[in-house]
Order: C-alpha cells, then sequence, then structure tokens
C-alpha cells in the first residue's frame, strides 16, 4: 500500500470540526478548476462502484467526448464484470483497467478525477483520499453519511482545491434551472412553501443470518470505515441503506433530490427547526430506518419545507411517484424531474416546461433518464477541461444533504431539534447532538 493512502493516514487530528457557513461562502473559489486542463485533453476517471449507479457513470462518460474511462474498481468481482460490460457497450472509445482496490487508482497520477458510486458511508472518506491524492470528484448523493462528513468534505476541499460535484442531477437540468431562477424572481409572488414526496413499492428484507463471505466480495474493503461487523445474508448489495451503520434510509436515498430543488427554489440554506414523525411500519423485519416518514423544516416562521417519505405504500402523492410543489402568494408551481408547471390561484396553467427533445443532436433535453444524467457529469468534466463553473456547488450538496440527516435524527431521538441556521448545528440537546458524527473503525477515520 503508497504510504500517502495508508489507512493510518484517516488517523491525522481534523482541523475542521465545526465549519459550517462561514467556509461554504468562501468556496466559490473553487467552484472553478484550479488549472483547467486544456480542453483539447481529454479528463481520465476511475469509476468506483459499479452493481448499480457506477453503471449509468460508465453510459453517461462513454457519451462525452472529453472523458475518458481509466479504471473500473468494485468490491465484488460480480459487479465488477458489470461494469467492464458497461463500458464494453458504452463507452467503446475507453479501455479501463478492472480492480478492486479503488487506492490503485488514486496512485496513478494520469487519473484527473474519480466518480463515486459505493454504500453511503465510504462517501466521504473515499472523497477525501481523492482530494488528497489531487482528483476531482463526483460523489453520488448524500456527500456524507453524517453532518460531521460533509463538514469535513468542506474542509478537504478548501485544503487541496480540487473540484467535487454531487449527484443532485436537477441542478443541471434546463427546465429546473429556470423554474429556480423565475420561482426566487417571483413568477409565483413570495413563495413561503415547497412540498417534497416520494413513494415507492420496496418489499421485505426479512431477517438475516450470519453466513460466509461470497469469494467473490472483498467485504473488509467494503467495509472500510464502518465498525466491523458479521456478513449478514440481506444487507449486501443494496440493502445496507436500510441500516444506519451504513446508510441513511429513503431520506436521503432519494429525498435529497427533492429537497435540494425545495432549498434551491426557495433561496434557504440550514433551518431553525427541524422535526421528523414515521417509523418502520409496513413489515416486521430487519430494516431499521422509517419506511414511512414526514420531516418538516422551519425557517424561523418566514418559510417552510416539508418531505413525505412512503418507501412500502406506492400509491401516488398528487399523482405522481416524486415531486415537488412549491406555493406562493400569487400561485403554485410542480416541479418534477424536467417538467415545470405554473398555476395561478384559479388553478389555470400559466406556463408549462415539458422534458422533450429540442430537434438537435447535441441538447440533451430528452426523456431519457440517463441523458438528463449525462448533462450533470457534462457539466463536472467541462469544468475540469474549461473551467467553466460547477452546476451544483458542493457547499449547496452539503446544506441540502445535512438538512435531511437533521430529520434522521429528529426521529431517532423523537423530538423536534432546534438548530443554528448559521450550520446547522443542534442546540440545547447534547443527546442529539452526539449524532451528528459517527464511531469509526480504529485506523480507518476520514480527517483533513
Amino acid at each position: 500500500m503508497n504510504d500517502q493512502y495508508d489507512r493510518r493516514d484517516f488517523l491525522k487530528t481534523s482541523a475542521t470540526a465545526g465549519l459550517g457557513l462561514g467556509l461554504a461562502a468562501a468556496l466559490p473559489s473553487l467552484l472553478r478548476a484550479d488549472t483547467p486542463a486544456d480542453p483539447g485533453d481529454k479528463v481520465r476517471l476511475a469509476v468506483i462502484g459499479t452493481n448499480n449507479r457506477g453503471l449509468d457513470h460508465i453510459e453517461a462518460l462513454g457519451g462525452i467526448d472529453g472523458a475518458e474511462i481509466a479504471y473500473i474498481c468494485d468490491v465484488s468481482d460480480v459487479a465488477l464484470a458489470k461494469g467492464v460490460k458497461q463500458a464494453a457497450d458504452t463507452a467503446p472509445g475507453s479501455q479501463p483497467v478492472a480492480i478492486k482496490d479503488f487506492r490503485r487508482a488514486l496512485d496513478d497520477k494520469s487519473v484527473d478525477a474519480i466518480t463515486i458510486a459505493v454504500p453511503d458511508h465510504w462517501h466521504t472518506p473515499m472523497a477525501i483520499l481523492a482530494l488528497a491524492a489531487g482528483k476531482h470528484v463526483y460523489v453520488e448523493k448524500p456527500c456524507s453519511q453524517n453532518p460531521h462528513e460533509g463538514e469535513l468534505l468542506l474542509g478537504a476541499i478548501a485544503r487541496y482545491g480540487k473540484l467535487v460535484q454531487m449527484g443532485n442531477q436537477r441542478r443541471s437540468f434546463p427546465n429546473m434551472q429556470v423554474a429556480a431562477k423565475e420561482i426566487r424572481d417571483g413568477i409565483i409572488g413570495k413563495a413561503y412553501y415547497a412540498k417534497g414526496w416520494y413513494d415507492n413499492n420496496r418489499l421485505s428484507i426479512g431477517r438475516g443470518t450470519v453466513v460466509p463471505v461470497p469469494p467473490t466480495l472483498d467485504y473488509e474493503l467494503w467495509q472500510g470505515p464502518a465498525p466491523r461487523r458479521p456478513y449478514k445474508s440481506n444487507v449486501i448489495p443494496y440493502n445496507w441503506h436500510w441500516f444506519w451503520h451504513w446508510g441513511t434510509g429513503e431520506a436521503l436515498n432519494n429525498g435529497t433530490h427533492e429537497i435540494d430543488v425545495a432549498r434551491w427554489v426557495l433561496g434557504v440554506d440550514f433551518a431553525t427547526k427541524v422535526t421528523s414523525t414515521g417509523g418502520r411500519f409496513a413489515f416486521d423485519d430487519d430494516w431499521q430506518t422509517p419506511d414511512t416518514q414526514v420531516i418538516g423544516w422551519d425557517y424561523a416562521g418566514e418559510k417552510s419545507i416539508s418531505w413525505e417519505g412512503r418507501s412500502c405504500n406506492g400509491f401516488p402523492t398528487e399523482r405522481l411517484s416524486r415531486g415537488v410543489y412549491v406555493y406562493g402568494t400569487e400561485g403554485t408551481a410542480l416541479l418534477e424531474n424536467n417538467n415545470y408547471t405554473v398555476f395561478d390561484t384559479k388553478k389555470k396553467v400559466v406556463k408549462e416546461l415539458t422534458d422533450k427533445p429540442e430537434g438537435n443532436a447535441t441538447d440533451l433535453r430528452s426523456a431519457s433518464g440517463i441523458r438528463l444524467d449525462r448533462m450533470h457529469v457534462r457539466n463536472f468534466v467541462d469544468a475540469i477541461r474549461t473551467g467553466s463553473p460547477l452546476s451544483s456547488p458542493i457547499a449547496e450538496g452539503h446544506r441540502s444533504v445535512t438538512m435531511l440527516h437533521l430529520g434522521n435524527i429528529s426521529q431517532r431521538v423523537g423530538r423536534s431539534l432546534v438548530c443554528d441556521p448559521a450550520n446547522g448545528h443542534i442546540l440545547n440537546d447534547d443527546d442529539a447532538m452526539k449524532l451528528w458524527q459517527r464511531e469509526y473503525e480504529p485506523g480507518w477515520a476520514p480527517a483533513v
């Protein structure tokens, strides 16, 4: 193992605990690459995590002329094979090397950036290692497994001067960009309340048993920074989402998208009060996080946001499985994927932008989710190559993710939280603040 990435280096003392709005406000200078690449050069990337979302990263990068996939990385041989096949099918110009240990890609100085699509407990530690190795980072939501990690990530960006973009793709959707500007400019009057939701029909995960680790899986590296647990039959590859030890529940698995949009269009940052209700109602099994959850955020009595998540009852809220309604003094707006509809106070549609092709091969406004994803990945690659700004500064992603972390903390302690609007920290509640960060496996704690 290269000493630069030895897990012992995670133990460095962090000087960034308690970072908040002050540092976030200082980050605009880091929205552009410090030394943009020659526009004629390709950006060489390692895609890390190829069982699910990483396959979409490969497809998106395969459609970008300025990108080359140098490495496919996954701790599972099965997922690694899926990634190699996806690259062959959708990125024929790339000839990536397949590896199980992503740190080998960090050792390669010719690699410019990585994309992260691994379990949540690895998002921040992996991103910090990559930044320390001089790489730019595209990380799937959430950008952290707990609020403290988000603060560490901001500190790492400030220290190493590289770009980080979170996978809150709607920030790059053209109709959502129009919606955000127009709502903030007053198209529905004063916008004061946004309501997001997500519905699904997930099944029970049952009761897992301790079983031998599959020979195709490097379980030690999969666990990484998380304290060690025996391998159980119902956690990998996907159900880790529903365990607090590794995941963050549906609120951050899917709610991040709607809440990021809601916060964006209302122009708010950290809330002053956070409340959550709900629980694991649908099944009696090992699933720990809520399958039914309603979170509310209050902004000093001036604006508010709510999110309703139902993981195991897919009956569509507002006739849609997900979306955001924004209410104002002179109308209402519906934001759903890349669709934007404005209603006046008499429920009449006064404006509508729908997700459709615009008639030329270079315009990516199409009905395909992957093509829309490609816009956000392209924005990241272009920022590295040309110095153009990111659609989603990581400070914005951190604020949205922290809002949802606070919702989960409220749920777990069973009471409302009063928070500092400058940085989201919980006030006058030491027990709740204990959940601001987690414990790590000795030798693996991320630090800057």
